[in-house]
């Protein structure tokens, strides 16, 4: 069975929305000052190599699909060819190779996921849909990269939950610029 591991560029405030890049936001780009170093560049081709499918909220998709086809190299490669899946009530027709939109229940298109493969399903930024997946015990791990920076106002990862959310945590160490790579495990 697949897990769902939720990837995040989160600020020491824990805002998730616009970390770098157009985004329509008037503090977009807040990592662009930092550097992850090799260790953090390491640990993000290899958390994209052991992931099975992308599964994103429409936004996010809207952001990576135009962009992601450009590059080039292992981590592009992987990233271009592997299954993609967007939970949307609005998308048509998407374009980027390989994408799925789903539009049935969360909870019950989640579940058929992690049925149908064996390794990560990894969700990135998707602040909206990571929040959907935490409140239904969805996600399996938590893998957050917190920037050493203070964003101050902007979409935050947790929002509030119908109870406590139990987690354990498997890593943590310290990459590039002082950035915090930190894994959360759910507690069974």
């Amino acid at each position: 069975m697949g897990r769902v591991v939720v990837t995040e560029y989160i600020s020491v405030d824990g805002v998730v929305e616009a970390p770098s890049g157009m985004e329509d936001f008037e503090r977009v780009g807040w990592t662009d000052a930092f550097t992850r170093g090799p260790e953090g560049e390491k640990f993000k081709l290899d958390e994209t190599m052991a992931s099975d499918a992308l599964l994103l909220g429409r936004v996010t998709y809207e952001g990576f699909a135009p962009v992601w086809p450009q590059y080039q190299g292992e981590f592009a490669d992987k990233f271009n060819t592997m299954p993609k899946y967007v939970v949307s009530a609005t998308l048509e027709n998407p374009e980027w190779n390989n994408t799925t939109v789903l539009r049935g229940d969360v909870v019950e298109e989640v579940g058929k996921l992690k049925q149908q493969y064996d390794r990560d399903i990894v969700v990135h930024g998707s602040p909206q849909l990571a929040q959907t997946l935490i409140e239904q015990d969805l996600v399996d791990a938590l893998h957050l990269q917190v920037y050493p920076v203070i964003v101050g106002a902007g979409k935050r990862l947790f929002g509030e939950t119908s109870g406590t959310k139990r987690l354990r945590l498997t890593e943590a160490r310290t990459v590039g610029d002082g950035i915090q790579i930190l894994i959360y495990e759910k507690v069974a």
